[in-house]
């Protein structure tokens, strides 16, 4: 069981509509680490739920290992995000309502999750990451994959994770038939400001065309 905390939406919406977000951090950090997202997203019809990774590391949290062999990692936190998705949806969250979102760690497993996951999702954002096992995701596919709408946002200047592990696997999942909008920041790893925010704003908007005046 993962730990979360909810953060409402600021203005509730009628019909039965439950637009939500689900925010998966990086290396070391923690759901305290992007309590400033829902602000500056300015969404104020969007809820969103942050989550912790499973393990501790040096005061935050991962995902998985970094070193060595991250795959049986990874798929023990796949299964418990699948845990968490599936939780929502028996709390009354559709799930074609749900964005799934992460930096970093959280971007490599919100991508990983998300295309294999099968229900549609009404998005899927990863900022900063990479794809773990390309070739054997494409294997895995959802039957709803190539209906997931996917973008990830990627700096020219990232020390930690180098664009260059990562530009040549987006070909390959768009060659696959995959749904993927890629954009590249002047940045290091981090958010680029308002400049990448509103990029992730119009993506996640997109996913809700029902939200009346979003």
């Amino acid at each position: 069981m993962l730990d979360s905390e909810l953060v409402p939406a600021r203005q509730s919406r009628a019909g039965g509509l439950r637009p939500l977000m689900v925010m998966l951090h990086g290396l070391g950090d923690s759901m305290d680490g992007w309590r400033w997202f829902p602000e500056v997203m300015n969404l104020p019809w969007l809820n969103y739920l942050l989550v912790n990774a499973p393990d501790d590391y040096f005061g935050g949290f991962s995902w998985f290992e970094i070193n060595g062999d991250v795959v049986p990692g990874v798929e023990r936190s796949r299964k418990l995000l699948f845990g968490l998705l599936d939780d929502l949806r028996a709390k009354g969250w559709p799930v074609e309502q749900i964005t799934l979102g992460g930096f970093s760690q959280g971007c490599l497993m919100c991508v990983d999750v998300g295309l294999r996951y099968p229900h549609r999702l009404a998005g899927i954002c990863g900022i900063s990451g990479w794809i773990c096992q390309p070739e054997q995701l494409l294997r895995e596919l959802s039957p709803v994959a190539r209906h997931q709408r996917v973008l990830m946002t990627h700096g020219t200047h990232d020390p930690l994770i180098p664009i260059e592990k990562v530009r040549p696997q987006i070909p390959l999942l768009k060659a696959a038939g995959l749904q993927i909008e890629w954009h590249e920041f002047v940045k290091e790893h981090t958010v680029a400001g308002e400049a990448e925010i509103s990029v992730i704003r119009d993506f996640v908007r997109a996913g809700y065309p029902d939200v009346v005046g979003n």
